[in-house]
């Protein structure tokens, strides 16, 4: 099972970016997809997640209004739309996928599988 996250980098404050998260071994739409984010000196927090279906979302209230979370299940791939970026944004930022739906953000150690990081800076 590999999750390969993919779409970070530097931007200035109010500009957008979009990240994929491509999942290989695996049926994407058997799982819940959650993004994750970590700065330096904090925890991992879940940023947003939906189901496998795609009709149930959820986002952290730092997020919500700003970040769009999609899934394309024929292309086993899910998304993060990000606008209207600030500098409180800068983190990695991680995919990761769970069988099990629960209608709360998924804390790190609910996830079965971790893709690679992605970083986004955003600069002021």
């Amino acid at each position: 099972v590999q999750l390969q996250a993919s779409g970070g980098g530097l931007v200035q404050a109010g500009g957008s970016l979009r990240l994929s998260c491509a999942a290989s071994g695996l049926a994407l739409d058997d799982y819940v997809i959650a993004w994750f984010r970590q700065a330096p000196g904090t925890e991992r927090e879940g940023v947003s997640c939906i189901s496998d279906n795609g009709f149930r979302k959820l986002y952290s209230d730092s997020v919500k209004g700003r970040f769009t979370i999609s899934r394309d299940n024929r292309k086993n791939t899910a998304y993060l739309q990000m606008n209207s970026l600030k500098p409180a944004d800068t983190a990695v930022y991680y995919c990761a996928t769970r069988r099990i739906w629960w209608p709360s953000l998924p804390s790190a150690r609910d996830m079965d599988y971790w893709g690679n990081g992605t970083l986004v800076t955003v600069s002021s």
